[in-house]
């Protein structure tokens, strides 16, 4: 008998039906996968089964009975827990407060006091469960990011779950801590435990999962045990056609023309010694491990952080002392890797997030006031350029958008200014494969305008399906270059491992 049956599960928002009769089985110790584009009924379908949602028709089963969540807390009491992309922790609090913020245990029964002794205790016990070596008292905002995740699936193991539900778990993880990750799925199914895995890391998926379902529309578009699928097949159920290709034919050829420049760039114990070169309709990509200083060395060139020694220009002309104004003002954008804390205003409408780095340009010469018409339609013509897709496309707040709608928003905002130079940091982190291909599809549109790109990816398809060179930087250091034609992804991964002469073996 399947541990949970979900079974021709409906629902509608306002007399419009999104979820078609979506079925699918979960087994004990099993993983599934559940995979589709952005909108294709995946949260919807979590949040009726989480509780959050009441259901309009169908049935489910849980352990063999009638299975029916009033609310999350039932579903909770049911054994199932959903570890959300956005982690549901207080920073404030300890490791162990976190733990039991749902029922702290009593000195004794109808006294309102902490049993901090016997709380401790069996934190104790739940972080060795998912290897978690700090004290129970640790702050959580002292925690990273895949130590915090490992404290909701400790809190999950609290409650005795039958069910962890995980949404987009490695967005914002190491490759290290996803290891750590999957290495304590396996130990969750060793124990009985059945997981449901929600990810747009399709080969993870794959890795993972024993059977795949895929949502599309609102209905499943197909699935089956992870021997009978495969990538192709996947992408193929999600978007409703086949892809004969997962990036754009290029529309263009580089020029000869550089638009950056950058010799012999240092900042002690962050990069050293950087020299590169960015032409005019130009991709160039930037691979390497974390914490090789990709990130690091955009900040650098964006004028956010300091270095010590070397130069950077700007289609010719040098920048002394970069700063994120003068770097704008010089034809430069940089999109962020952290689109939602860095690059976005949330809670505020997507035209005001399109319009916001671009202000002064459209600000009366006496009075500052805002020119709002001209604004207005220039914003509703970048939301036509990155084929926004929203009810609307100016007044809905960018929070109600999905990962790959709210990257567009952040493309629009520079693409409003015209730039030159374009940085980007993990483009499409967390955006379903129909979003990335609409992402790409904008970069050679830019480059095919005369712009160049300096992209920054921890995905090797990704960099050698856009790129023309790629330039594979390790401990601060650019240690290899390769150009499109001759690109080896072992080789892009050897350079990236490689030890410096200097570092002990």
């Amino acid at each position: 008998m399947a541990l949970l049956e979900c079974e021709s599960l409906r629902k509608s928002f306002f007399g419009v039906e999104v979820l078609h009769g979506v079925s699918f089985t979960l087994d004990r110790g099993s993983v599934l996968g559940l995979v589709g584009e952005n909108g294709s009924g995946k949260s919807t379908t979590m949040n009726i089964l989480g509780g959050v949602l009441a259901r309009d028709g169908g049935r489910m089963r849980l352990d063999g009975r009638d299975y029916d969540p009033r609310g999350p807390k039932d579903a909770l009491a049911g054994g199932i827990v959903f570890i959300h992309q956005e982690l549901n922790l207080f920073e404030n609090l300890s490791v162990e407060e976190n733990l039991f913020i749902g029922g702290f245990p009593r000195l004794a029964r109808g006294i309102p006091f902490i049993n901090r002794p016997a709380m401790r205790r069996r934190a104790r016990e739940l972080l060795e469960q998912v290897d978690i070596r700090h004290p129970p008292g640790t702050p959580v905002a002292q925690l990273s990011q895949g130590e915090r995740q490992l404290v909701e699936i400790a809190k999950a193991l609290s409650v005795d779950a039958k069910v962890i539900i995980f949404d987009e778990p490695t967005t914002s993880l190491t490759r290290r801590e996803a290891e750590r990750l999957f290495t304590i799925i396996g130990r969750l199914r060793g124990r009985g435990i059945a997981v449901i895995y929600i990810s747009h890391a399709l080969g993870d998926v794959m890795r993972l999962c024993d059977d795949i379902v895929v949502l599309r529309d609102g209905a499943v578009a197909g699935g089956g045990p992870r021997a009978a699928m495969t990538t192709e097949r996947m992408i193929a159920l999600m978007v409703g056609r086949t892809l004969d290709q997962l990036f754009p034919e290029r529309s263009s050829a580089p020029s000869a023309t550089p638009v950056l420049e950058v010799r012999r760039l240092s900042q002690p114990g962050v990069v050293h010694g950087i020299d590169l070169t960015l032409h005019a309709g130009e991709v160039l990509g930037i691979a390497g491990l974390m914490g090789a200083g990709r990130s690091e060395l955009a900040r650098i060139l964006f004028g956010l952080d300091p270095f010590r020694e070397g130069s950077i220009a700007v289609c010719g002309e040098p920048v002394e002392r970069p700063t994120p104004q003068l770097c704008m003002e010089r034809g430069m954008a940089f999109l962020t890797e952290d689109r939602r804390g860095e690059g976005l205003l949330m809670h505020a409408p997507i035209a005001e997030n399109v319009a916001l780095a671009s202000l002064d340009d459209y600000a009366s010469p006496w009075l500052r006031f805002l020119e709002r018409t001209r604004l207005g339609s220039e914003v509703e013509r970048m939301a036509q350029r990155v084929r926004l897709r929203a009810a609307d496309p100016k007044g809905a707040l960018v929070k109600n958008l999905s990962g790959g709608n709210q990257q567009k928003v952040v493309l629009a905002k520079w693409l409003l200014r015209e730039p030159r130079v374009f940085i980007l940091d993990e483009p499409t982190r967390g955006i379903d494969v129909g979003a990335k291909f609409e992402i790409y599809k904008i970069i050679d549109a830019l480059v095919a305008g005369g712009a160049g790109v300096l992209m920054i990816s921890s995905e090797m398809e990704e960099l050698m399906g856009m790129c023309d060179r790629i330039l594979v930087m390790n401990h601060g250091a650019i240690q290899a270059e390769y150009r499109r034609g001759a690109f080896d992804g072992e080789r892009i991964l050897e350079s990236a491992m490689a030890r410096r002469a200097e570092e002990p073996a």
